[in-house]
């Protein structure tokens, strides 16, 4: 598991957020997307007009989720959707059991979280891996 690092630049955030948005706009999607440094304190957000009012506070959880527990969002909805063990991540505080956050790794390093938020899971899954892609490889 990846050791944290210096946390996010606001411009690098605002990198991240947008390519985000940029995916989304692609597939006309309203999201949100939030970027958060390592301890979970948000850096940089940005919301699309008529994005349902729920999206910007659940992109900003998302973005925690991922980054103070070191893993994207989905593993803890894949856990949860087993059952049994899986149900005990609910009891987690702060970890958020929907796809649409994940961490940001620069040389190894976690240096903050990202949260989208605005569409299925998977479209906000869809979005945070654009995200990622764009500022290339860990």
């Amino acid at each position: 598991m990846a050791a944290y690092g210096l946390p996010i630049t606001t411009a690098l955030a605002k990198t991240v957020a947008a390519a985000a948005l940029v995916e989304a706009r692609a597939n006309n999607w309203a999201m949100a997307a939030a970027v958060v440094d390592p301890s979970g304190v948000l850096v940089y957000f940005e919301k699309i007009d008529d994005t349902q009012t729920a999206s910007p506070r659940i992109a900003i959880d998302k973005a925690r989720s991922a980054a103070m527990f070191k893993r994207a969002t989905k593993t803890f909805q894949d856990s949860v959707e087993r059952g049994g063990v899986g149900l005990r991540v609910m009891m987690l505080r702060g970890a958020i059991a929907a796809e649409g956050g994940v961490p940001i790794i620069v040389r190894g390093e976690i240096i903050g979280g990202l949260g989208v938020s605005g569409g299925t899971s998977e479209q906000d899954g869809q979005c945070c891996k654009a995200a990622i892609d764009a500022i290339g490889p860990a």
